[in-house]
């Protein structure tokens, strides 16, 4: 075991004695005892298992749980969560936390502590309902991975900052525990291999680019040792000599042989072993784990056939608006050809460089600003900024939102993708950033840094089983485009439905893959005929969902949730409704699951009538 699994393994350990030494939760008493009869009150006990449950899902996963969602105290940590003793501790520790919540008196509790408890409880149990799955023998994708976001951090510009000597310390104590994760990977995808537990060998080429760019020829040229060239100025002379000297050690002795040890092993052992397959189903046991995936991103209990349907008529829907559309772009052709040619138009393609995208998004964004205060009580205090996506990254990744950290040491930031901006598309521009900038993933995560609540829930954007919510916040808040005024031009109301009927599209080409024994090449042509993309975009998004299924489907599904929840609203309360008192009821208390959010407006409305 590393020195650092050794550590992390210490630590769950402490915790769960700490948990156990004390009655953090007693028996259910008669009201008139409680107080009597509980060594703290409730609320305490509530306060300290939520504080507990934060730490230990952070220390095992610090990259999801805690960077990628702002916090920054666990920035000196890697986590070794695939590690198969660290999951045992981890889910051994979940179940102590189930009793211990299961014990806690509900009497007295106010309404934002009863409603920390059932979150707290939808957590335990949706992490241990994927307990029996071994995802930890599928360690490594070309989507994401440990060794691809400490790449991006590189630059000091992503999640984790590197504008002090204590934050590049924090980046140096992570990229030593790199190498015993890349071990620990390759041990976990050699018994993956023995129980066919693989991933598909499209997957496997389409990722060996990655780690073969992270290799050097010199400790100068690897991307690792980026923060060494570019200390900020105000670096003394003592601390820009030992932080070089460190990241140097660091990245020749220790992570270059191993990260030669990993592109050995996928070139020549894991690239032979790829399977054929595309789908989840084709694994053992697939099926369940695939519905278990369902449940745990779309927090509803749907299956495979429904969501599929769903997607059909969705599609049908959307489809169905560009005869009317069509011409208004001056299209007179077909009208299920009409993404096929927008895409082709060059008249939707005015940049000629990537400054000028930033500029127009920039542009959006001062008008979002000017239309949000009408719309919402609810406004962050911090600011959004927008960056391209790293040269490292931007040839696979798909345009995202990073959240801003809590201490405010830095901002939201908005990156998109642009590979070529003479081809780089109006259309789209405007629905995407109020998906990823405001006002949908920046207001729902920058209020979710401000609000008065436990951690768990603070920092819980980036955590998988909140996508429905996150996600399906974030279509929703494309759909407000209307309200502001944006759609009354044809080009970006084109651009909304397409990205619409993307979302619509993901539902059938998801399931397909992972349900109905689609191939990687079949799902591909359904994505190019349908939105018109290349088969190159296609391929980019349709090998996305192999490696992260179900995951697709949550935008869909919870917005159609949240839209589902407004229009009973305006119906229910008629001219009591008002858009901002709806807005502040979905996002006030931060990321809910649907189920959860689905009662707490049914409440608003009938207090509201």
């Amino acid at each position: 075991m590393s020195s650092f699994a050794f550590r992390t393994s210490l630590r769950a350990t402490a915790l769960a004695a700490w948990l156990l030494a004390g009655p953090v939760c007693a028996a259910p008493a008669a009201p008139a005892q409680a107080a009597a009869s509980t060594p703290a009150p409730a609320r305490q006990q509530v306060a300290r298992l939520a504080a507990a449950f934060h730490h230990a899902r952070a220390s095992f996963n610090p990259l999801l749980f805690a960077t990628a969602n702002g916090d920054s105290r666990y920035d000196d940590q890697l986590g070794l969560s695939i590690a198969p003793q660290r999951r045992a501790a981890q889910f051994a520790l979940y179940r102590t936390m189930q009793k211990q919540l299961a014990a806690i008196p509900r009497q007295h509790l106010s309404e934002q502590d009863a409603l920390t408890c059932e979150l707290l409880a939808f957590e335990l149990d949706s992490a241990l309902s994927l307990a029996k799955f071994p995802y930890h023998l599928l360690p490594l994708d070309h989507f994401d991975h440990p060794p691809g976001t400490l790449a991006n951090y590189a630059s000091g510009t992503g999640s984790q900052p590197l504008a002090t000597v204590k934050q590049q310390l924090a980046y140096l104590s992570r990229l030593k525990q790199l190498p015993a994760w890349i071990d620990q990977a390759v041990a976990n995808m050699r018994v993956g291999v023995k129980s066919g537990i693989v991933q598909p060998k499209t997957i496997i080429t389409a990722m060996l680019p990655q780690f073969r760019q992270m290799r050097s020829d010199t400790v100068e040229a690897n991307i690792f040792y980026s923060p060494a060239k570019n200390f900020p100025a105000s670096f003394s002379d003592a601390d820009k000599h030992q932080l070089e000297a460190a990241y140097r050690a660091t990245v020749g002795k220790q992570l270059m042989p191993a990260l030669d040890r990993l592109v050995r092993y996928l070139e020549t052992d894991y690239l032979a072993a790829g399977r054929a397959s595309s789908g989840w189903s084709a694994l053992p046991n697939g099926a369940a784990w695939y519905q278990a995936q369902i449940r745990d991103r779309t927090t509803l209990a749907l299956t495979p056939d429904q969501i599929h349907a769903t997607g059909l008529k969705e599609v049908a829907r959307i489809q169905q608006q560009w005869a009317t559309l069509g011409p208004k772009l001056g299209y007179t052709g077909a009208p299920n050809a009409l993404p096929q040619w927008v895409t082709a138009q060059a008249k939707f393609k005015s940049f000629t460089t990537e400054a000028q995208v930033l500029d127009a998004y920039r542009a959006i964004d001062a008008r979002v600003k000017a239309k949000l205060p009408a719309m919402f009580t609810l406004l962050p205090k911090a600011q959004i900024e927008l960056q391209l996506e790293p040269e490292l990254t931007k040839a696979t990744a798909s345009d995202h939102y990073t959240p801003p950290a809590a201490d405010g040491s830095h901002p939201g930031v908005f990156w998109p993708v642009v590979n070529d901006p003479k081809d780089y598309s109006r259309v789209g521009m405007v629905t995407l950033f109020l998906h990823e900038g405001q006002p949908g993933h920046h207001l729902h995560a920058a209020l979710l840094k401000e609000l008065d609540i436990p951690d768990f829930r603070k920092f819980d954007t980036e955590n998988p089983n909140s996508a429905a919510f996150t996600e399906g916040w974030a279509l929703y808040s494309e759909t407000l485009g209307k309200e502001m005024g944006f759609y009354d031009d044809p080009e970006a109301y084109f651009g909304h439905l397409n990205a619409e009927l993307m979302r619509a599209v993901r539902l059938v080409v998801d399931t397909g893959i992972h349900a109905k024994g689609w191939t990687r090449e079949q799902a591909i042509a359904y994505m190019a005929k349908n939105l018109g993309w290349s088969d190159a975009r296609a391929t980019n998004q349709v090998e996305r969902y192999m490696v992260w299924p179900a995951q697709a489907l949550a935008y869909k599904t919870g917005s159609l949730k949240i839209l589902e929840l407004r229009e009973r609203a305006k119906q229910a309360l008629g001219d009591k409704f008002t858009l901002p008192a709806f807005h502040a009821v979905v996002i006030g208390d931060g990321t809910l699951p649907l189920p959860i959010l689905e009662a707490r407006v049914d409440r608003w409305i009938a207090a509201t009538r």
